[in-house]
């Protein structure tokens, strides 16, 4: 993987230049907590993707490490997004995005799972730490988490 040159190798910047734009983390979202793992079904999203601003950030996550792209056993002609060790450790940031959401946003979606935004403000280490488990089983997140 060929790595462009950064603007400055200070972590906030190299976090920007990684992940973050609305769309890439929406992506990464899709994958945690709705289980989706492909271009149709991230094509879905409430939001709203464009189909050449979900090809491009499909493409710059891979290329970034932080997705990994696989066929899709059902369906060699589909593929599927897989977050790799790389986006998993993405998960307790995240989860404290879904925090201060939670605490700033009083329409969040967050006042809605609030068992896992219960454990994650207890230990956010710990419940990331069971989460990215699962998900490297392709299993999805906890249901008991979610109200």
């Amino acid at each position: 993987m060929k790595r462009k040159r950064l603007r400055s190798h200070c972590p906030i910047n190299f976090g920007l230049e990684s992940f973050a734009d609305k769309w890439s983390l929406l992506i990464v979202r899709d994958i945690i907590f709705r289980g989706k793992t492909t271009y149709g079904e991230f094509l879905k999203s409430e939001e709203g993707f464009a189909t050449n601003i979900l090809a491009t950030r499909l493409t710059h996550l891979e290329e970034e490490g932080i997705l990994e792209k696989r066929v899709n056993p059902d369906d060699a002609r589909k593929n599927q997004y897989w977050l790799s060790e790389k986006g998993l450790d993405l998960v307790p940031m995240l989860f404290e995005m879904i925090l201060w959401s939670s605490k700033y946003d009083p329409k969040s979606e967050a006042r809605r799972i609030t068992k896992l935004v219960e454990q994650i403000r207890k230990d956010n280490r710990k419940i990331s730490h069971k989460i990215m488990e699962r998900l490297r089983k392709g299993l999805p997140i906890f249901p008991e988490y979610l109200d």
